[in-house]
């Protein structure tokens, strides 16, 4: 049985993966890890990203537009289908995730961390960043993060697990993406992933590293720029992707988790998975 996570490094366009994040890029030149390109739908808007990555379907269909419109999401999801499967699952994600996929609003002490075997969210933990802003990202140590997932995977033993963290998005649009801050905050990324990844990998988890968007010089995203869409997609397992200028469809994530893990795929999911055997 295949056991999968996915981490999502939140705003990352595509040329910063490939040029700063060396352990990742590491594993890829030694062969342990594959990467290709991935395009967000549009808006490449990080609610309407969300909603897409977990339901297989583009904004115009799930309807959340933009980061102020978030509700509960009525289309099957990657959870709600790998539960229904009997199998356990994880979030430690920003609150989105929570209301996207379990209920909504948000209430900060009975949603930020709960346990329910009904699922569709088996073992949820999250953070909010209220408050942030320019001057004060309000993101959560993303050492604690990983670490957090980790617990779930080895104390609660989920089958699939999603962690997603803004930090990097965060910095981007405050400092843009060319600049020592940010050549620094993806390197740190990379250095304090890579321990968690080998652990993870150690413990029989297939893992997926990607983002949910890019960013462009100015620090922004939404539009149809190459760089507010683009980013990378590494996969650390045994099944097959695409031909390396071949570029992945969003669309096509949440179908090729389910399938890869043997979970039936709902008919609202139509792009074709591109994990081959």
């Amino acid at each position: 049985m295949t056991k999968l996570l996915l981490i999502i490094l939140d705003g990352v366009p595509y040329r910063n993966w490939r040029r700063l994040f060396g352990n990742l890029e590491g594993w890829v030149e030694q062969g342990e890890a594959q990467v290709r390109r991935m395009r967000a739908v549009l808006p490449s808007t990080s609610a309407s990203c969300y909603a897409s990555i977990h339901t297989g379907v583009p904004p115009q269909q799930h309807h959340i537009w933009d980061n102020a419109d978030i509700r509960r999401v009525t289309y099957p999801d990657v959870f709600s289908e790998v539960t229904l499967a009997g199998k356990k699952t994880g979030a430690v994600t920003h609150s989105y995730w929570s209301e996207f996929f379990n209920r909504a609003p948000f209430d900060v002490v009975r949603d930020i961390e709960y346990d329910e075997p009904g699922g569709p969210i088996t073992h949820g933990r999250f953070h909010t960043m209220h408050g942030y802003g320019h001057a004060n990202q309000m993101t959560p140590s993303d050492h604690d993060l990983f670490g957090t997932l980790t617990r779930l995977c080895e104390v609660k033993g989920i089958d699939y697990g999603i962690l997603h963290t803004c930090t990097l998005d965060s910095m981007g649009h405050r400092f843009f993406h060319d600049c020592a801050e940010m050549d620094h905050a993806c390197f740190h990324m990379d250095a304090i992933l890579a321990p968690f990844l080998h652990r993870w990998r150690k413990s029989g988890y297939e893992v997926i590293v990607t983002a949910d968007h890019g960013q462009d010089a100015r620090g922004h995203h939404g539009g149809t720029g190459e760089d507010q869409r683009d980013f990378a997609f590494y996969y650390f397992g045994t099944s097959s992707l695409p031909p390396e200028d071949h570029v992945l469809d969003q669309l096509a994530l949440a179908p090729s988790i389910l399938t890869r893990m043997g979970v039936p795929v709902p008919p609202t999911m139509q792009a074709k998975p591109f994990f081959t055997p």
